[in-house]
C-alpha cells in the first residue's frame, strides 16, 4: 500500500470528522438549556436584611454626636450586656451603624451558612478591620431567618495625610463576610409532594413558551406541558414519574430549545453603549450626518512695564481664541431595506460616526418608521 495515499486518506478522514463536528456543534450552540432560560415554581431566593453595629474600627467609626441612632444602638447593646452607660458621656470613634443584607437560597437548611454584605449607614469613613456583632436578619414577613456575625472584609481603602491630602480606592464603607450568617429558620416548601409545577420564562415570549412545551412533551411522550401565557408553562406530572417530580425536573432542565426574541435596540446614553438583537431590520433609508465643533482656546499673556519705568506693574492679560468647525460636508448614505444585523452595523460604521452620534441616528430612523425594532433607553 502506498504510504502517501494512506496518509492522505487519514488526513481526509480526520478533516471530514472535524467538519462534521463543527456542523453538528453549530446549531447546538444557538440553543439554550431550559434551566438557563426559565425558573421552576418555588425554586427562588429570598432577601434578608438587618441592622447592626461594627466595632473595632481604627478611629473611622460614626460621629456619635451626629448619629443619634448609632448612640442609641450602642447604649441598648451595652445595657443588654449588663453595662449601664446612660449617665456617662459616650464618645467612641470605633463603632459604626451598618445595614446587613443577604440572600437566602432555596431549600437552605437550618444550620447552613450564607454570605452577607455590610454597608455603613452613618458617617463612618472606613469599615476596615471592623467586626460585625450579632445581627438578626429578617425576611419580608418580619421573621428572623438567619443571624450574622464576623470579621468584615473590605476591598477598598482610604488614606489621608496631615496636610489634608487624601486618596480613596474602591468603597471602604462597604464590605462582605463570607459564610457570615447561620440559617436559623427554614422555608416551609416541599417540592417532592407536588404533582404539577409552573415553569416561568425569564424573558416572556409566545414562541419560546410553545417551543419549551413541545420539547417537554416530546421527551416525556405525553401532553404533560401546556402553555398558559407567554411567560408560563404548566407541567403536570406524567404517570411514569409518579412521586418523582424532582427527577422529572432534573431531566427536562437539560433539554435544549432555541429561544426567540423580539427585535430590540438597547441604548445606554450614559456610557454610549448600543446593543442590537439579531432580528433588527430597517427599511430602505437615506442618512446624512454632520458635526458642529466649537473650540475655545485660552492663552494668557504677560504684560509688564517698559525697562526703567517709574510706574506700572506686571499683569496677566487674557487672550481668547474661538474656532468654529462645521465638519466636512457629508453626502447622503443609503442603507438598503431588510439587511442583516452585520450589514446594518457595517452601513452605520461606513458613515464614520461614533457611538454618541449613532444613538441619535438610530432614534431618528425609528422616528421615521424605518427601524423595525423597539428602542429601549436605559
Amino acid at each position: 500500500m502506498n504510504p502517501l495515499r494512506t496518509t492522505a486518506s487519514r488526513c481526509a478522514a480526520t478533516l471530514g470528522i472535524a467538519v462534521l463536528l463543527l456542523l453538528g456543534a453549530g446549531p447546538a450552540g444557538a440553543n439554550s438549556r431550559i434551566k438557563d432560560i426559565a425558573d421552576f415554581e418555588g425554586v427562588r431566593d429570598n432577601m434578608l436584611v438587618g441592622y447592626g453595629l461594627v466595632v473595632g474600627l481604627n478611629g473611622t467609626g460614626d460621629t456619635i454626636n451626629n448619629m443619634a441612632f448609632t448612640k442609641q444602638s450602642l447604649i441598648g447593646m451595652l445595657e443588654r450586656l449588663g453595662v449601664n452607660t446612660r449617665d456617662g458621656n459616650l464618645q467612641p470613634k470605633n463603632v459604626a451603624a451598618v445595614m446587613v443584607t443577604a440572600v437566602l437560597p432555596p431549600f437552605t437548611r437550618q444550620g447552613s451558612r450564607i454570605d452577607v454584605s455590610v454597608s455603613a449607614l452613618g458617617d463612618s469613613k472606613n469599615l476596615l478591620g471592623g467586626t460585625l456583632l450579632v445581627t438578626p436578619l429578617v425576611g419580608a414577613d418580619g421573621e428572623i431567618y438567619a443571624v450574622a456575625q464576623g470579621q468584615v472584609a473590605v476591598a477598598g481603602f482610604s488614606a489621608q495625610g496631615a496636610a489634608g491630602t487624601s486618596i480613596t480606592k474602591g468603597v471602604p464603607t462597604a464590605g462582605r463576610i463570607s459564610n457570615g450568617a447561620i440559617t436559623e429558620r427554614e422555608l416551609p416548601f416541599e417540592m417532592a409532594q407536588m404533582d404539577n409545577v409552573k415553569i416561568s420564562l425569564r424573558n416572556p415570549d409566545f414562541t419560546t413558551a410553545r417551543r419549551l412545551a413541545q420539547a417537554i412533551n416530546a421527551f416525556v411522550g405525553t401532553e404533560a406541558a401546556k402553555t398558559k401565557d407567554p411567560a408560563t408553562v404548566h407541567l403536570t406530572l406524567p404517570p411514569r414519574y409518579n412521586g418523582n417530580l424532582v427527577g422529572l425536573l432534573t431531566d427536562i432542565e437539560q433539554l435544549r430549545i432555541q429561544p426567540d426574541q423580539i427585535a430590540r435596540v438597547v441604548i445606554d446614553e450614559s456610557s454610549g453603549t448600543i446593543v442590537m438583537g439579531e432580528n433588527v431590520r430597517i427599511s430602505t433609508v437615506a442618512i446624512a450626518q454632520g458635526n458642529l465643533t466649537i473650540k475655545i482656546t485660552e492663552t494668557p499673556q504677560v504684560s509688564q512695564p517698559s525697562p526703567f519705568a517709574q510706574v506700572g506693574e506686571t499683569t496677566t492679560v487674557p487672550r481668547t481664541n474661538i474656532e468654529v468647525d462645521e465638519g466636512a460636508q457629508k453626502k447622503l448614505s443609503v442603507l438598503s431595506g431588510g439587511v442583516s444585523l452585520q450589514e446594518l452595523v457595517n452601513g452605520l460604521n461606513a458613515l464614520g460616526i461614533g457611538p454618541r452620534d449613532m444613538i441619535t441616528i438610530l432614534q431618528t430612523i425609528k422616528a421615521s418608521g424605518a427601524l423595525q425594532a423597539d428602542i429601549e433607553v436605559m
